[in-house]
């Protein structure tokens, strides 16, 4: 039994397109290209046309990749010194004063942030450069673009419209990011839930409470933020002693404790980020008189420095024979 004969309506469309396809160098045209006039001089000019293509379609992978490859070079070198940048004033300042545990949380936060900007940048570096090359070689295959970008272009805006609570996450994710308002390990109040940060991406943030439980936050619900270990945190300590102190001795007292703590290396490089203040006279009543001590330090030591300075002032307070008053 013989095969029926190939309509000749679709060997004339396979034709016609394999011409579109293949028609990249002709010999009375295309002598303003390089490509083609090179081509046309070593191979025949049936070779030429597809050899061309695949050419270039080869030259469009490689620049794309080159392209990509050097924007993510540049992305890294900018991250890298975003991370190992100037230290700003402050911080010279407490490194003058010895303080390099507070350098190093410093650091190391400026460079985790840095990293999460690079990682978020090259991402939208690969999408825009390795979309645009396979647009490219689409029109190689002789495809009509037009279309297709006016169907994108429609399909953005009705994803844009339907979707708006995701995009108003991720912007907000990103400004979150860029402002350094919070990362993994601060403890931050965000309104909706207190705890602390876990987790950090463009479109929520997960927290984990006192209680243990896990808290999943929306970056776009998000409307204002309180951060309880971002820089430095102040403890405060008051003591309350009897009405017949003496205030002059009590104050001599306390500003005694508040340098031997400052000078004591176990704290000062680890834990104080400022020399202990001693306020003196807080608050007076009939039954006792409170002096007040603060003292600025890491955000996370701030309980830790808190109930050492309570026990030094107690001890101190013992030798002196100063007994404490109820308030």
């Amino acid at each position: 039994m013989l095969a029926p004969a190939p309509d000749p309506s679709i060997t004339h469309d396979l034709s016609q397109a394999a011409n579109a396809l293949f028609a990249t160098c002709t010999t009375g045209a295309g002598n303003d290209d390089v490509l083609c006039a090179t081509l046309l001089n070593v191979l025949p000019a049936t070779w030429a046309s597809p050899v061309a293509w695949l050419i270039s379609l080869v030259l469009i992978v490689i620049g794309a990749l080159i392209i990509r490859a050097l924007l993510q070079r540049l992305i890294e070198r900018v991250i890298r010194r975003a991370a190992d940048g100037v230290m700003p004033e402050r911080l010279r300042v407490r490194a003058a004063s010895g303080n390099e545990g507070t350098l190093a949380v410093l650091t190391e936060r400026r460079r985790q942030r840095a990293e999460t900007l690079g990682s978020v940048l090259s991402s939208l570096i690969s999408i825009v450069v390795l979309g645009t090359a396979a647009l490219m070689i689409i029109g190689r295959f002789g495809l009509d673009l037009a279309p297709v970008l006016t169907s994108v272009g429609i399909l953005g805006v009705a994803i844009g419209f339907g979707a708006q609570e995701l995009v108003k996450d991720f912007i907000a994710g990103m400004f979150m990011l860029l402002e350094d308002q919070y990362g993994v390990g601060d403890l931050i109040d965000t309104g909706a839930a207190v705890g602390t940060v876990e987790a950090v991406t463009l479109r929520i943030t997960r927290l984990r409470d006192a209680d243990g439980r896990v808290w999943y936050v929306r970056n776009g619900t998000i409307t204002r933020i309180g951060n309880e270990s971002q820089g430095w945190a102040r403890a405060l300590v008051d003591v309350p002693v009897a009405y017949e102190a003496d205030i002059v001795g009590m104050r001599e007292l306390l500003k005694k404790v508040a340098e031997d703590f400052w000078a004591d290396p176990a704290f000062r490089e680890t834990a104080i980020v400022e020399e202990p203040e001693v306020y003196g006279l807080e608050q007076i009543s009939d039954k006792a008189m409170i002096f007040r001590l603060t003292v600025k330090t890491v955000p996370s030591q701030r309980a830790e420095v808190a109930r050492e300075l309570r026990m030094r002032v107690k001890w101190a307070l013992d030798q002196a024979g100063i007994p404490l008053a109820g308030v």
